[in-house]
């Protein structure tokens, strides 16, 4: 087990090594998390939403440092100074439950009392209607588009680090600006462990794992922070289509850690309490849980600029594909959200192989080795008979919803196999679909 120490003060104390120092003391130098980003510019976040964005940022960090043994499941203890020791005290069982439940793994988190203050904004930025996570990807940028189109004044969120993401969702956001002027505002921020650098107490070790599993923690976190500011009754819209929400393991080796939990409904209802015991009042809202990706782009509320810019977006698990392959920037073709992406874009009418860097339903030699390893396990997931207790499998879903995730799944998988049943032109994989 790894222990882990997050400071946001060089006066707070160090425990002694090996445990490893998560820094975060603003513009100043001597961090081991690097920031940047206009996140918390003119707003006046209150010190609950703050320590969380701070807890989530010490999370995610560990995730990114921590790397997963064979057995993909960790043991981690991480210390975390609070503003409000009490608040924290009260909600610290059920929200290291959410962590270990979204991440796979067994978090150990002690919470100390920190003595940090909270610095008011000199200049208020004015208010806005709603505050939308907006990643780049198509479910993100299809839920900013319904708030716009319904005349709301809309503030994107957007999370990056290395890599075209960040292009990606500034072309995004300027695209909708200009279809929608003045209702739209902007705030990124780019997070990760910094690499080691003069001035760090203890430099970072070189660890680095890839899987990212607390992502959506930052995400949802820098989000309550951004409307928070902006007002109490400022709503938080995560949109996230609900196949992905609970995201059925494709095989029984794919449970656990080796499954994302982004936005599934027992995640998403622990930290919501948590959100509501810390006194954060804003409301947390995914207006696409109940529904699949096809049916958002079906429902979406201004079809001609989806239909022109739905091909900009970038949902993909392996966006940097295309540069590894000496090819313009694009998504992968061969993961299972491009999967998914694809079955939603035939769904209506919006399909198109040569966009992808990978066409997963042609012939490719390369696709017979790991990167076809996310085809061939949908297929095969595609063959077994489905019931309504596979949306279990993930993790437990509200008992008021069960009948109406069964539906989704249902619903997404005959999707997947329309798609694959009109478009595919290999002929060894229309052999392996179902009939």
């Amino acid at each position: 087990m790894t222990s882990y120490q997050l400071r946001t003060e060089r006066s707070q104390p160090a425990d002694p090594v090996p445990t490893v120092l998560l820094d975060w003391f603003g513009n100043a130098g001597g961090s081991t998390i690097q920031y940047r980003g206009s996140l918390r510019s003119r707003l006046a976040a209150p010190a609950a939403v703050l320590d969380l964005l701070n807890v989530a940022s010490a999370v995610y960090c560990v995730d990114r440092l921590e790397e997963r043994p064979g057995t993909w499941t960790r043991t981690i203890h991480l210390k975390l100074p609070v503003r409000q020791l009490d608040l924290w005290s009260a909600v610290s069982t059920d929200f290291t439950g959410a962590v270990s439940f979204l991440s796979g793994d067994n978090w150990q988190l002690e919470i100390s009392d920190s003595a940090e203050a909270v610095s008011p904004p000199t200049e208020v930025a004015p208010t806005v209607d709603a505050v939308c996570l907006f990643s780049g990807g198509l479910d993100s940028f299809t839920g900013a588009l319904n708030l716009l189109a319904e005349g709301k004044t809309v503030c994107l969120v957007g999370h990056y680090g290395p890599g075209q993401t960040h292009q990606a969702q500034q072309g995004l956001c300027q695209a909708l600006a200009r279809r929608y002027p003045d209702q739209v505002v902007a705030r990124w921020f780019f997070l990760q462990p910094a690499a080691a650098a003069a001035g760090q107490a203890r430099p970072l070790p070189a660890g680095k794992e890839s899987s990212q599993r607390s992502r959506s923690l930052l995400f949802i976190a820098a989000g309550l922070t951004v409307a928070a500011g902006y007002g109490p009754d400022v709503p938080l819209y995560i949109p996230e289509n609900g196949l992905i929400g609970i995201n059925v393991p494709l095989t029984g080796a794919r449970k656990g850690s080796l499954s994302t939990r982004t936005t599934h409904p027992y995640f998403m209802d622990k930290l919501s309490s948590c959100v509501r015991g810390l006194g954060i009042a804003n409301p947390i809202v995914n207006p696409f849980r109940l529904i699949t990706k096809g049916e958002i782009l079906a429902a979406c509320t201004d079809q001609p600029t989806l239909q022109q810019l739905a091909d900009s977006t970038l949902s993909c698990a392996h966006p940097e594909t295309a540069r590894w392959a000496k090819e313009e920037q694009t998504n992968c073709g061969y993961c299972f959200p491009c999967l998914i992406r694809r079955a939603s874009m035939h769904h209506v009418g919006l399909d198109r192989p040569d966009l992808y860097t990978y066409d997963v339903l042609a012939d490719n030699p390369e696709l017979e080795q790991d990167k076809g390893s996310d085809l061939r396990a949908l297929v095969r997931s595609l063959n077994r008979p489905s019931k309504p207790t596979d949306v279990l499998r993930n993790g437990p879903v509200p008992a008021a919803d069960m009948a109406a995730f069964a539906g989704v799944y249902q619903r997404g998988r005959r999707e997947i196999l329309e798609w694959m049943s009109a478009s595919a032109t290999s002929a060894s994989l229309r052999r392996q679909l179902p009939a």
